[in-house]
């Protein structure tokens, strides 16, 4: 017999639980997914950036400004 200190989770509860649950299996399947072809075509994943790409994205600062005329 159930006592009535055990409450029944509402449907909203359920939902977002089996939603959450839903999302992650996703998740994983994409990565498995996504490593599958990298292995196939002898890439790494996820992509490593190189040194020159890594450069390339900071900003350069001269230490000066051009004023607007």
């Amino acid at each position: 017999m159930k006592t009535p200190e055990e409450s029944i989770p509402s449907l909203a509860q359920i939902e977002a639980e089996v939603m959450a649950e839903g999302r992650e299996w996703t998740r994983k399947r994409l990565e498995q997914r996504l490593q599958q072809l990298a292995d196939a075509h002898g890439e790494v994943f996820p992509p490593q950036s190189t040194a020159a790409e890594a450069s390339a994205r900071l900003p350069v600062s001269s230490g000066h400004r051009r004023r607007r005329r």
